[in-house]
């Protein structure tokens, strides 16, 4: 076959795989939902850095318990601030952590993973070995856990998560390293002598990114209901920055009197976890190539 009539076809199932793939996005209505309400919610965030409707740390007793209305969609807490304004600032709190967490577990886990996968026996036992016994306490005692010897704060939150998370990635990213690692291209690169680093960019990395980016999305979603539970339990942001566990916390003495308090901050938790998580399930079906 000439180069041309080689390159044509390479171009060929290149687009046919790309139309496939929208074909899969636009027949999958979880993901599109997921990818719709993750937008919204992101450009919330984003409007929150340059506007809210109140100013969310300014006090007004005479404006405290004010149920929803024209002026505050949300209502107004004991102190009188706009609960919809500090909803808006806290969902900063959550992509926030949710990225720097995610970013620690990935980082951490796929070098982990990637050195288990790649090495020899022994030191695929010995860091599986250290993957399990962390993996054995439950993330979130393992991060109360961690939080009371740094103390209670969002940064130490985040960490937290972020650590109890790094199995998962770990595990996930050396099993499918050991599945490429016995296929004809990986045994004929490593035949040809291709470097290591190589070896990972171009053989290793492509083949392991679908798993790892529906992972990625699942994790998001965990790492903010995490944050949101350790910062009604006092263990993550403190005031005067609110987050959504933390207004849910404050609210909690209210529940008779002022219903809305806590209503309003559970419907954005359950907005951001349903938004990545929807899109993981959306992702790992797309990428489902018996799909």
């Amino acid at each position: 076959m000439k180069k041309s009539e080689k390159k044509r076809t390479e171009a060929f199932d290149s687009s046919e795989e790309l139309r496939r793939t929208f074909r899969k996005i636009r027949r999958h209505h979880g993901f599109i939902v997921g990818f719709l309400l993750l937008f919204s919610l992101c450009l919330l965030t984003a409007t929150s850095l340059l506007f809210t409707p109140h100013d969310p740390y300014k006090m007004n007793p005479k404006a405290s318990f004010q149920p929803p209305s024209w002026n505050h969609p949300f209502g107004t807490d004991d102190f009188g601030r706009d609960t919809f304004s500090r909803c808006m600032v806290g969902s900063q709190t959550a992509l926030l952590v949710g990225l720097v967490s995610t970013s620690i577990s990935l980082g951490f886990g796929l070098l982990l993973g990637l050195l288990a996968g790649l090495s020899s026996k022994w030191v695929d036992e010995i860091i599986m070995r250290l993957m399990d016994g962390l993996y054995a306490f439950p993330a979130i005692l393992f991060a109360i856990a961690l939080i009371s010897v740094l103390g209670s704060d969002v940064k130490n939150a985040t960490i937290a998560i972020g650590i109890a998370r790094i199995p998962i990635f770990a595990r996930e990213v050396r099993n499918s390293v050991r599945q490429v690692r016995i296929k004809n291209f990986a045994v004929a690169a490593r035949a040809m002598g291709v470097s290591y680093p190589r070896q990972i960019l171009f053989y290793y990395l492509p083949s392991i990114l679908a798993p790892l980016t529906v992972l990625t999305s699942s994790s998001f979603a965990y790492t903010i209901l995490s944050e949101s539970g350790l910062s009604y339990l006092g263990l993550g942001s403190q005031p005067p920055f609110p987050s959504w566990g933390r207004l849910l916390m404050e609210s909690q003495r209210f529940l008779t009197r002022a219903p809305w308090l806590s209503v309003f901050p559970g419907i954005m938790i359950a907005w951001a976890v349903l938004a990545f998580t929807l899109l993981g399930d959306g992702l790992r079906d797309i990428a489902d190539p018996k799909i």
